[in-house]
């Protein structure tokens, strides 16, 4: 357990960057998975509008990163990550108006 807390301590306030160097954001919080004892995401804020859409806070899977040094590299990361749109009102919906 005290391996746990130090390396969420350790994450804190950390750079995140993708495998091609572009920077994602900073490690806001760890989301932990308390029954196998392990760190299941990163949560990061401030992330970059180019990578993620209107720049939101996002979880990134633990099982991304590739390094932790200085910054946090990770393998992968998708080209750009789009907000889910609303749907519009399904056809049945629809019918049921008219």
């Amino acid at each position: 357990m005290i391996k746990m807390l130090d390396e969420i301590s350790r994450y804190s306030n950390m750079q995140v960057y993708t495998n091609q160097g572009v920077q994602l954001g900073t490690v806001e919080n760890v989301v932990l998975d308390v029954t196998n004892s392990k760190v299941d995401a990163l949560y990061i804020s401030g992330t970059n509008p180019i990578l993620v859409e209107d720049g939101v806070n996002l979880n990134v899977p633990y099982r991304w990163i590739q390094a932790v040094g200085d910054i946090i590299l990770l393998k992968y990361f998708p080209a750009k990550v789009a907000l889910k749109k609303e749907t519009e009102e399904k056809p049945e919906e629809k019918a049921e108006e008219e």
